[in-house]
């Protein structure tokens, strides 16, 4: 495993350089989602409701994806919104899966998949991050 800075805090945490690694850390959900682009069924997650304040990290890496005042409710989409991701977080890349072309989105720092972003959020943004809940985990503030 190699060392790399999670959450820009300057502390070194490991992170797995091998599938075998990641399957050893992830549940099968967790590893099917982040690591096989997987997505979970609509309605399932445990973040979609959620209305805390706190942070939304990576399930992988521990990471800062998403603060809480950027979440919203997506009005029937099934998965967790949010309209903005944290500086430097997540990463876009063209997805041409399934017969369509979406947006991506992974974790910057350990490139687990999250989700897709789309051009429709009803925020000031304009986008809608559509993110898996079992890609993340929260921190509440405290």
């Amino acid at each position: 495993m190699s060392e790399t800075d999670r959450d820009g805090d300057g502390e070194t945490r490991d992170l797995p350089q091998t599938e075998a690694e990641w399957r050893e850390i992830l549940t099968e959900e967790e590893y099917r989602v982040l690591r096989e682009q997987g997505t979970e069924r609509k309605f399932t997650g445990e973040f979609i409701g959620k209305d805390d304040d706190g942070a939304y990290t990576c399930a992988g890496c521990d990471a800062v994806l998403f603060e809480s005042e950027t979440k919203f409710d997506s009005e029937g989409s099934g998965w967790p919104s949010f309209d903005d991701a944290v500086d430097g977080a997540v990463e876009l890349r063209e997805d041409r899966s399934h017969g369509m072309t979406r947006t991506e989105v992974v974790c910057a720092n350990c490139g687990g998949h999250l989700g897709h972003v789309f051009d429709d959020g009803p925020t000031e943004t304009g986008k809608r991050f559509c993110i898996n809940s079992c890609a993340l985990d929260f921190e509440d503030d405290e």
